[in-house]
C-alpha cells in the first residue's frame, strides 16, 4: 500500500458515511470525453526523492554560503511555501541582510517559491536556471495538493521530523489559499471521486519502493471529510465510490503568475548551466540557495537522491468537467485543470527510473481505461 501515495492520499480524504457535512444535493457529473485522439500533450517529470526527506541545510562551499533546498519527492508544489520559509531562515542565519542580493538556483516549483519568499522578506534575488517554465520538470506535475507524496520513508519519520513536516504543510496551505479567486485560477478547490472495486483490498507494492509513513492524519482538519456514495448517486461503472474535495493547481497559470510577480518585484532571471558545485564560486552573490531538484544528483553527486519517473497526458479541455477522479484499482488519476484534463497513469517501474522519454502507449492505455468508466 505504500507505493502509490497519490492514490492512497485520496483514500485518506474520505471518511465513513455520516461523517461529512455535505448539504449539496447529488448531481450527475459531466462525462469525460476520453479518447486517444483528444490527447494534446504527453509530459514526463522526474521527482527528486530522498529517504531522509527534503534537504534543507546550509554549508560553506567554495567561498559561498550555500543553502540546499531540494529533494521533495512528489510534494514540491504542495509543500513549497512552508519549505521555502525554512530555507529563508537559513539564509538569514547565514548573515545575509535584507536589501542584499542572493542567488537562487533552479526555476521549478521550489526555486520559484523560494525566490518569491526571499523577495517578500526584502532580499533582491537573481534566479539562475538552465530552463524556465514550461521546460522545467515541475511543469509535468499533476497539480493535486499532496504534501505527503513520497516525502520521506517511515524509518526517518520520527516525531520531530513529522512535526516539522506538519508545520511546513500548514504554512504552505495558508499561502495557497491566498491564490484562490484570481482570474487565472492558479489554485482552485474541486470535488472528486475516489473509485475502487474493493476499498478493503490492499494495493500490491512495487519492487524497490520503500515503506512510507501515514502523515495525512496530522493535517486532516485542512480538508473536508469525504462521503461514500450509493450506486444511484454516481454514473461510474465501478462498485465503490467516495466523493472528496481537494486543492488543484493549474500549473501553467501558477508558474506564469509567480514569474510575473518575481519580475515585478525586481527579480532577475539568468539562463545558466551549472556542471558542478564549484561553479558556484563564479557567482557574484555571497549567498546561494540551491533548488536544483533532481539535478542535484549530478551537480553535487548526491547519492541520497532517487529519481521517480512520472508521466502525464493532457486531453482537450472540457470546462463542464469540474471534478477529479482517482481510480484506485487501476492506478489512474484525472484532474480538471484549465489547460486540459490531466491523465496520470502510474507505472510499475517508476521508482528509480530517470528516463525522460514519453511512452505514448502508456498514456493511450490509461485514456482507454478511463473511457470504460462512462
Amino acid at each position: 500500500m505504500q507505493r502509490r501515495q497519490l492514490l492512497l492520499a485520496g483514500g485518506a480524504l474520505c471518511a465513513l458515511p455520516g461523517h461529512a457535512l455535505d448539504f449539496a444535493p447529488p448531481r450527475a457529473p459531466a462525462a469525460m470525453r476520453a479518447s486517444v485522439d483528444r490527447i494534446i500533450d504527453i509530459a514526463v517529470g522526474i521527482r527528486p526523492f530522498r529517504a531522509q526527506g527534503p534537504r534543507i541545510e546550509a554549508q560553506r562551499l567554495h567561498g559561498r554560503t550555500v543553502v540546499h533546498h531540494y529533494g521533495h519527492g512528489g510534494s514540491g508544489w504542495s509543500l513549497s511555501w512552508g519549505s521555502a520559509q525554512r530555507a529563508l531562515a537559513l539564509v538569514q542565519a547565514g548573515g545575509a541582510k535584507p536589501g542584499e542580493r542572493i542567488a537562487v538556483i533552479g526555476c521549478g516549483a521550489i526555486g520559484l517559491t523560494t525566490a518569491r519568499t526571499a523577495q517578500q522578506a526584502g532580499y533582491r534575488v537573481r534566479l539562475y536556471a538552465k530552463d524556465r517554465p514550461p521546460q522545467v520538470t515541475s511543469s509535468a506535475a499533476t497539480g493535486l495538493w499532496t504534501p505527503d507524496s513520497r516525502i520521506v520513508t517511515r524509518e526517518h519519520a520520527g516525531e520531530a521530523w513529522s512535526a516539522g513536516w506538519e508545520a511546513m504543510a500548514r504554512a504552505s496551505f495558508k499561502v495557497h489559499q491566498s491564490y484562490l479567486g484570481l482570474p487565472s485560477g492558479p489554485v482552485e478547490w474541486h470535488d472528486g471521486y475516489l473509485l475502487a472495486d474493493d476499498f478493503d483490498t490492499p494495493l500490491p507494492s512495487h519492487a524497490g519502493e520503500p515503506d512510507y509513513p501515514d502523515l495525512a492524519s496530522r493535517i486532516a482538519d485542512l480538508r473536508p471529510r469525504g462521503v461514500a456514495l450509493a450506486a444511484g448517486e454516481h454514473p461510474f461503472r465501478t462498485p465503490q465510490v467516495r466523493r472528496f474535495t481537494q486543492l488543484v493547481f493549474n500549473i501553467p497559470a501558477y508558474q506564469r503568475l509567480l514569474l510575473d510577480d518575481f519580475a515585478r518585484d525586481g527579480g532577475e532571471l539568468v539562463q545558466r548551466v551549472f556542471h558542478r558545485a564549484s561553479d558556484f564560486a563564479h557567482l557574484p552573490e555571497r549567498t546561494v540557495v540551491n533548488c536544483s531538484g533532481d539535478g542535484a544528483r549530478r551537480l553535487l553527486a548526491d547519492t541520497t537522491l532517487t529519481p521517480v519517473r512520472g508521466q502525464t497526458a493532457r486531453l482537450i479541455p472540457q470546462p463542464e468537467v469540474d471534478y477529479a477522479l482517482i481510480w484506485r484499482s487501476h492506478n489512474l488519476v484525472v484532474l480538471p485543470r484549465r489547460d486540459g484534463l490531466l491523465v496520470a497513469a502510474m507505472g510499475g517501474d517508476d521508482f528509480g527510473n530517470d528516463d525522460p522519454r514519453p511512452d505514448r502507449a502508456q498514456s493511450e492505455a490509461a485514456v482507454q481505461r478511463l473511457a470504460g468508466l462512462f
